[in-house]
């Protein structure tokens, strides 16, 4: 497999970085040109292969995976790093849903696959001694206390490793749950052994429960949404060299003039993309030139996708990226920069559907309004 594909050299990332910083700075301060949507749909929908479960591409029952959900992604050195939800053992083929031997509130596999083309294969997972997939970050377990601790998203800061995750209070009727608070947790041995951080953190019922993260020069943008599947999109951020320290986050708070406005209060923050969204996921595309959005609508059960203009917006309609009626019960799109193709054209990426409790590898062509018929 090659790594052209979905590396490009260091100059050409440094570029990637310029061509963001300068659309992004055209949008916020007016430049005077008229920014127009250019999505118009996806194409070429395939599921590619089944990433864990016991019947999958990566016979994950070895680690005693037979039952995961999620899968973001984040990259640190070399490697890919998925991260799992409540992941469960051994489970009757006849199991819908979550459930099964040894609970697990989170797990992590790793990978080196470049290529996304035929499915991504694990290296490993970080496991216990007895080589089962462990436990990251503790849970107590106790419905109405803490029944779980579930990862939103990963990122990778010098020789660090942090995982942003929500303790789950209690699990609600279909797309509602209540969060004691979310937080950060850290790792410095590559992800054996991770350390709940005192702060930052933020309530339960703030909307800086479960975040997207997109780093873009030293600098870490977050999208945000509460507990649940039915809340809108706010936006934070902070540099990398400050993402333990809660007094350096700053919040989107509207434009003013033509630009952006940042607080140091998330109670200021201003909405940025409507209800309902649900586990979101966010990335740069260079194909669309656009900001893209892949989440949950838990109203149409669809996935859809959205471009937006700027970090902040505007962001364009909503448009159909997974149909919940070709697979059903489906939620959790994650992107990851380096798994497109086809100069941003063709992504790929991660998908969970509720019946089997896996995980699945999909790929998806962008259409542009000028490419279409």
């Amino acid at each position: 497999m090659s790594m052209k594909r979905t590396f490009a050299p260091l100059i050409a990332l440094v570029a990637l970085a310029m061509v963001i910083s300068c659309a992004t700075r055209d949008v916020a301060r007016g430049s005077g040109q008229t920014a127009q949507f250019v999505l118009e749909g996806v194409s070429g929908l395939t599921r590619i292969a089944q990433l864990t479960g016991k019947d999958s591409i990566n016979k994950t029952a070895r680690y005693g995976v037979y039952g995961a959900d999620l899968g973001s992604m984040f990259r640190s050195g070399n490697r890919t790093y998925f991260v799992f939800g409540d992941t469960f053992g051994k489970r009757s083929p006849y199991w819908t849903g979550a459930g099964g031997e040894d609970w697990r509130s989170n797990t992590i596999a790793y990978s080196r696959n470049t290529d996304p083309a035929d499915g991504i294969t694990f290296d490993g997972w970080i496991t216990d001694q007895q080589g089962v997939a462990k436990e990251l970050i503790h849970s107590k377990k106790v419905d109405d206390d803490e029944i779980t601790v579930i990862p939103t998203y990963g990122v990778a800061v010098g020789n660090a490793m942090y995982l942003f995750y929500m303790s789950v209070k209690h699990w609600g009727a279909p797309g509602r749950w209540t969060c004691n608070y979310s937080g950060v947790a850290r790792s410095t041995d590559g992800g054996q052994t991770w350390t709940k951080l005192a702060s930052p953190r933020w309530p339960g019922d703030s909307n800086f429960v479960q975040v997207s993260i997109f780093q873009q020069d030293r600098e870490l943008l977050m999208w945000s949404i509460p507990a649940g599947r039915f809340g809108g999109v706010r936006l934070m951020k902070v540099r990398g060299a400050d993402i333990e320290r809660a007094n350096q986050y700053r919040y989107f708070a509207g434009i003013r003039d033509g630009r952006p406005q940042w607080s140091h209060d998330f109670t200021d923050a201003a909405l940025v993309v409507k209800p309902p969204v649900g586990e979101l996921s966010v990335m740069w595309n260079d194909y669309l030139h656009r900001w893209i959005m892949t989440y949950l609508n838990e109203e149409t059960h669809n996935l859809e996708i959205r471009e937006g203009l700027a970090p902040w917006g505007p962001w364009g309609q909503a448009k159909t990226l997974v149909s919940a009626q070709r697979y059903p019960g489906l939620y959790g799109a994650f992107m990851l920069p380096q798994y497109t193709e086809n100069h941003g054209r063709t992504v790929y990426f991660t998908m969970s559907q509720w019946g089997p409790y896996n995980v699945f590898w999909m790929r998806a062509d962008l259409v542009r309004a000028h490419d279409s018929p």
